[in-house]
């Protein structure tokens, strides 16, 4: 799993399968931010413009559809993907542990 890095560019619409991917994982730190943000009741326009970087007033709809969906997919993940993160990390543990005796 790579390093999730704190500020970085998003895509229009976030990822909706059931598989956790890369963007997924490059993401993490955004998707966390969005759920505090989310649980403290911060007006998403804010949150747009502040986390994901983009600004409503300049081009709402595609601020609206990222928040949407990187909002809906943060959730996805805290109730169901983190499982596929534990295994993940699971999988690197072991790897690294049979390699270093």
């Amino acid at each position: 799993m790579q390093e999730p890095l704190l500020d970085l560019t998003v895509d229009d619409v976030a990822p909706s399968g059931a598989s956790l991917t890369v963007y997924d994982e490059e993401h993490l730190a955004t998707y966390w931010r969005l759920l505090d943000a989310d649980a403290e009741g911060t007006d998403w326009r804010e949150v747009a413009r502040v986390v994901l970087h983009v600004d409503p007033a300049h081009d709402w709809d595609r601020a609206r559809r990222a928040f949407d969906s990187h909002l809906a997919r943060a959730k996805w993940i805290a109730d169901d993907g983190y499982r596929q993160l534990l295994r993940s990390g699971a999988r690197s543990q072991t790897s690294v542990s049979t390699r270093n005796p």
